[in-house]
């Protein structure tokens, strides 16, 4: 499960939970609106970010929403016979439409299909994996809603370093529901969108020198993608290397009556970056990160366990984690950019 103990744990002090938690409510702010709101000098601010981003512990990424261009996320179960189960992995995480590939026993994979045409997303869902020999079976179930991984502010886990003076210093970049606004990705924006996806927070400079645009549009053409739900900012943490080694997919059997509610309890859980309402017989999963397994134990008896209306719980600890929003993962980090 990305280990029972992480190697080298980064050590992260109340500045860098700052940080990290200005970087969540508002992931592009300019260093020196993040040390004011922390009354800190911009420097410091600079150089504790770069440390963070250099030794895996976090990234700011832009990522686009298939929902805007008519299509939707969905979640994969892959079994696999088990001596190709690292092989197809690592094939999966190679494809620019996956963006979480992870390893829950010895023949499964769990992924994020997040495709920008129902082309791509069929071909690989009901053509190549199907045909794969390796593979057993292929579940796949689209995600309906998102209670918690729709924005980089909408996780709890920091929600009290900062007070709420603080928070309207550095301001809520709030992420836009899609919209039907028409816009459709270009070949410009796939150059920028190359860029953010590796860097969320590269400067227009950078964006019109990719893109062969110039800066003016470069500003206006990715506030039209923002404001329509196109793209998004998020901030993509290692969990296992901030001393959360022990991560899981909790699959969960809902009554439909109770879901609404269930997921919306599940929201307010720091143990939980993720929730999500999904097709299928286990209609919510819920990635799930803690310091141990025991940790893990107390949070299923004791937060799922009193949650109203929940029929039944899978816990699928991670093995291994091979991508994560995006970024291969190396070990218990983020790979560099």
């Amino acid at each position: 499960m990305t280990g029972s103990a992480a190697a080298n744990p980064i050590e992260l002090d109340r500045l860098d939970r700052q940080i990290l938690r200005c970087l969540q409510l508002n992931p592009r702010a300019p260093f020196s609106r993040i040390a004011g709101a922390i009354a800190v000098s911009e420097q410091t601010v600079a150089r504790r970010y770069r440390r963070l981003h250099r030794e895996g512990a976090l990234r700011v990424v832009a990522a686009v929403d298939p929902r805007a261009l008519g299509e939707s996320d969905w979640m994969v179960r892959v079994s696999t016979r088990p001596e190709a189960t690292m092989d197809i992995a690592r094939a999966l995480s190679r494809r620019d439409d996956i963006a979480w590939v992870s390893i829950g026993s010895a023949s499964d994979i769990i992924c994020a299909v997040r495709s920008h045409n129902a082309r791509d997303r069929e071909g690989l869902l009901v053509d190549r994996l199907p045909r794969t020999t390796a593979v057993l079976d292929v579940a796949a179930f689209v995600i309906l809603r998102r209670f918690v991984g729709g924005s980089a502010s909408d996780w709890v886990g920091l929600h009290d370093v900062l007070t709420p003076e603080q928070e309207a210093v550095v301001g809520v970049d709030r992420r836009r529901p899609p919209n039907d606004s028409g816009i459709r990705l270009e070949r410009a924006d796939y150059a920028m969108l190359e860029v953010l996806s590796r860097d969320g927070r590269a400067g227009y400079g950078t964006l019109a020198r990719a893109s062969g645009l110039s800066e003016g549009r470069v500003t206006r053409r990715l506030a039209a993608l923002l404001e329509s739900g196109v793209v998004y900012f998020d901030v993509d943490v290692a969990g296992a290397a901030l001393g959360f080694p022990v991560s899981a997919y909790v699959w969960l059997t809902v009554a439909p009556a109770h879901l609404d509610a269930a997921c919306a309890a599940l929201s307010r859980h720091p143990q939980a970056p993720f929730v999500a309402a999904i097709s299928g017989r286990s209609n919510v999963v819920v990635s799930v990160t803690c310091r141990n397994l025991d940790e893990l134990y107390a949070y299923a008896t004791d937060e799922l366990g009193s949650i109203d209306g929940v029929q039944a719980i899978e816990i699928a600890p991670v093995l291994r984690r091979l991508k994560q929003a995006g970024a291969m993962v190396a070990g218990d980090r983020l790979s560099p950019s």
